[in-house]
């Protein structure tokens, strides 16, 4: 018997493959599309998944603005962060951040689902959102990903 076989690879930074895809984020619902975009900038979509290692692929977000909520979660969904200063607590709607930066709302949602921890600050480097059809990593020559 070979035990060599037996052994288990695992990737680190210089053995991942890495890949660019392109989503489109017109009419699609924000917790459906971002769950799909979380599992692949953390990786969990390859067999040579690595828990402790950055093994995602890039993601590039278009037409951030067009995304939708179902239900009255545009006006009654709230977030809430605070400045650390007493009576620092703010609110914010989605109506109101969309207002001010649509991309916002892409990037909280998948933060949201990634490891609360160096790997998952590391992660976020691969999500790329943008307002409009344009993008600017077309050197990278990224696939079409459909949800």
């Amino acid at each position: 018997m070979d035990t060599l076989s037996y052994k288990t690879k695992s990737a680190n930074k210089a053995t991942v493959q890495k890949e660019w895809f392109v989503v489109d984020a017109t009419d699609q619902v924000v917790g459906r599309m971002c769950a799909q975009i979380a599992k692949i900038i953390r990786g969990k979509h390859k067999p040579s998944f690595t828990p402790n290692v950055n093994c995602g692929d890039g993601v590039i977000v278009i037409n951030a603005e067009k995304v939708k909520f179902t239900g009255k979660k545009m006006t009654d969904k709230i977030y809430i962060h605070h400045t650390m200063y007493p009576g620092g607590q703010r609110k914010e709607t989605p109506e109101d951040l969309m207002a001010k930066d649509p991309t916002k709302i892409i990037e909280k949602a998948v933060a949201g689902m990634l490891p609360k921890n160096s790997l998952g600050r590391d992660c976020m480097k691969n999500l790329y959102v943008y307002v409009g059809p344009n993008h600017k990593q077309e050197a990278q020559q990224p696939k079409e990903l459909k949800f």
